[in-house]
């Protein structure tokens, strides 16, 4: 039997999928632990603050709150079978990044998922990775509605000082 850790992720995942659900879609189980655990789960989410409930004439329904998008790419981070390839095809990923300090938690959970993608800090602001993750941080700028606080920039055209320590910090 999974943990209610797991109903959990595997709610935000369906969900991350998404606009929005059905609420009855997790309750469709043919065993009734399970059917009270999804339930429990999603309980859970909504006062987490990751999902909200919207119930119309018929049925109800959920999708996931800015917080629960968040959650979301960070469970795609954790999750190892979906991690980018280790090989480098030649491109620099650079991410800007420029929040206020009115915008702190949002800032500090960016650079916690830039972090986990593998990206090093070169300064204050800016953040560079061999590795393919710009679509995950394109994502998460549209769903954040990050338009000028986030800028993603691919490139394969670094001076070749800059290139020498860049190849130091990766290891490559």
């Amino acid at each position: 039997m999974s943990s209610k850790k797991d109903y959990s992720k595997k709610i935000l995942k369906i969900l991350g999928q998404k606009q929005v659900l059905p609420t009855q879609t997790f309750k469709e189980t043919e065993d009734p632990k399970e059917t009270y655990a999804l339930s429990r789960s999603l309980k859970n989410l909504v006062s987490g603050g990751f999902v909200e409930l919207h119930d119309s004439a018929h049925q109800s329904y959920a999708r996931l709150t800015k917080e629960g998008k968040k959650k979301v790419h960070s469970l795609t981070l954790e999750n190892e079978t979906t991690l980018a390839s280790t090989n480098w095809d030649g491109f620099w990923r650079i991410i800007l990044l420029d929040l206020p300090e009115s915008r702190k938690s949002e800032r500090e959970s960016l650079r916690y998922l830039l972090k986990k993608a593998g990206f090093v800090c070169l300064k204050n602001s800016a953040w560079i990775s061999p590795y393919p993750y710009e679509h995950l941080f394109i994502n998460i700028k549209k769903d954040l509605g990050l338009t000028t606080e986030l800028m993603i920039i691919v490139t394969q055209f670094v001076d070749e000082e800059t290139k020498k320590v860049l190849f130091e910090s990766f290891g490559k």
